[in-house]
């Protein structure tokens, strides 16, 4: 990098922190900081949505994967977000925003006591904080990995770079802060997304070809719908655990909805990040899929620093720190989302029945509190991303872990919301993530190198077919008069 390139790096974080630092003023108490006081736009709540639902990890282990196996990235990660998030939008976006307004609710988990009851409540928190603080840590992990891509920095030092960043707006300015920085990062990542993908565009065209034509001339399957080991079955089985991560079983993107005005704000938010997810990856994946005409040959081990080696190869000075700070944005929009949502469960459904000092006499979180409980996430995860080797690199975190039980954890969360459901009561909900859980066990301890579709759908079609199995048990038993008064306020605004 030259000196222009961080001047731009060093002006992007410091508008952060300065965006942070206003929002500072709008976060009177633990609403304002956890939920923004209910009052968040639909539009700044869909590119936040948006912008919030990946990370540098699209830049380095996704960017890897589109390198050696082609368009099907996008279509078993963008154009199944894109499915899910329609589906969402009409099924269970609107009723995240119906149990705010119902029950003054600043968690995802918060409800969970009504739904189910305390125990079942602790269970799925729980079993969240710890996926969350795998999931966060592969972030980090990502951003290290572009930092040293770029600069040579090694990566343990971009890890405590991007965390400082994030653990200083967020702290301050909660999800306000968040989603405002949100919007502005994705303004920087359109710029740099852009550049790339006109650049490369060039130097395709000095080859006598472009983005449409080169597919003849790229490896065998690279056009393919589906390629390698991520087959037909892994897409179907993917999309359940995208279907329920961007639906609220990933914490931070349910605090989207939770701080929206109403189900209708909510239910546009969704729409406008699934129209998002449908084109932008077009965009940045571009360049990726070009690159082995560009630089051939990249062995597997370097993979995931090719788009760092694209845009120092490429693009002018300036523009490359823009691309870097695109890319911090990215991951530092997912991370900082992430502390706010776990922070909002563990200092309201968890922490509370150790220490009364988290819970004021309103049941109001008090907003010191708040703030330490953030930043205390924040230093954990990075602490477990600069062991990130011990957990299979920054794929094994993300996809394999985190993918893998992200939807025994989310199932009883995000189907209690539906009326079709609603029998399921906290013995249909533990069992369902304990079949899930040994799911995983097993692909784990008992079978070599399983399939992709295996080791990340498994999981989560056993806890699924479970709770409908629950489902269809205890339909002969009639609800109580609570589960039929939440399904009733859940169904309409």
């Amino acid at each position: 990098m030259e000196f222009l390139d961080w001047v731009a790096l060093v002006a992007f974080f410091a508008i952060m922190v300065g965006i942070g630092l206003n929002a500072f003023k709008r976060v009177k108490g633990s609403g304002d900081f956890y939920v923004a006081g209910g009052g968040l736009p639909w539009w700044l709540a869909g590119v936040s949505h948006h912008v919030s639902g990946y990370s540098g990890v699209v830049f380095t282990g996704y960017a890897a994967i589109a390198y050696s196996t082609g368009f099907n990235i996008y279509v078993w990660w963008a154009l199944n977000i894109t499915i899910a998030c329609l589906i969402g939008a009409w099924l269970i976006v609107p009723r995240w925003a119906r149990l705010r307004t119902a029950w003054n609710v600043q968690s995802p988990t918060e409800y969970l006591v009504k739904r189910y009851d305390f125990k079942t409540q602790q269970v799925i928190a729980w079993l969240g904080v710890i996926l969350k603080l795998l999931d966060t840590a592969g972030k980090y992990a990502a951003i290290g990995v572009l930092l040293y891509g770029f600069t040579g920095m090694p990566i343990y030092y971009g890890i405590m770079l991007s965390g400082a960043v994030a653990m200083v707006y967020v702290t301050v300015g909660g999800l306000w802060a968040d989603t405002m920085n949100d919007f502005f990062q994705f303004i920087v990542q359109v710029i740099a997304g852009l550049a790339m993908f006109f650049v490369v565009l060039a130097h395709l065209g000095d080859m006598g070809t472009n983005y449409v034509d080169m597919w003849d001339k790229l490896p065998v399957g690279n056009a393919d719908l589906f390629n390698d080991k991520y087959t037909v079955g892994f897409f179907l089985s993917f999309m359940l655990v995208v279907l329920l991560s961007y639906c609220g079983g990933t914490w931070n993107l349910a605090t989207r909805f939770i701080a929206s005005p109403d189900g209708k704000q909510a239910r546009k938010a969704m729409v406008l990040s699934s129209l998002l997810y449908l084109i932008w990856p077009l965009i940045i994946f571009a360049p990726m899929w070009a690159a082995p005409l560009l630089m051939p040959d990249i062995p597997a081990a370097e993979q995931t620093q090719l788009y760092s080696a694209m845009t120092v190869k490429y693009l002018p000075a300036g523009l490359v720190g823009i691309v870097l700070a695109s890319m911090f944005a990215a991951t530092l929009s997912m991370v900082a989302s992430d502390a706010n949502a776990i922070s909002s469960v563990l200092s309201r459904d968890i922490l509370p029945h150790f220490n009364k000092k988290f819970r004021g006499e309103d049941g109001n979180t008090p907003l010191y509190m708040a703030r330490i409980v953030t930043f205390s996430f924040t230093l954990t995860t990075m602490v477990i991303a600069l062991n990130k080797d011990f957990f299979g690199g920054i794929i094994g975190l993300i996809l394999v872990w985190f993918g893998g039980l992200i939807g025994p954890a989310s199932i009883p969360m995000v189907f209690g919301l539906l009326p079709c459901f609603k029998h399921c009561g906290p013995w249909s909900a533990l069992g369902s993530m304990a079949a899930g859980l040994s799911m995983f066990l097993f692909t784990k301890l008992f079978i070599t190198d399983p399939s992709m579709a295996l080791a990340v759908g498994g999981p989560v079609v056993v806890s699924f077919l479970f709770f409908i199995g629950a489902e269809m048990v205890n339909r002969k038993n009639p609800c109580s008069a609570e589960i039929e008064d939440l399904m009733e306020k859940l169904s309409k605004d």
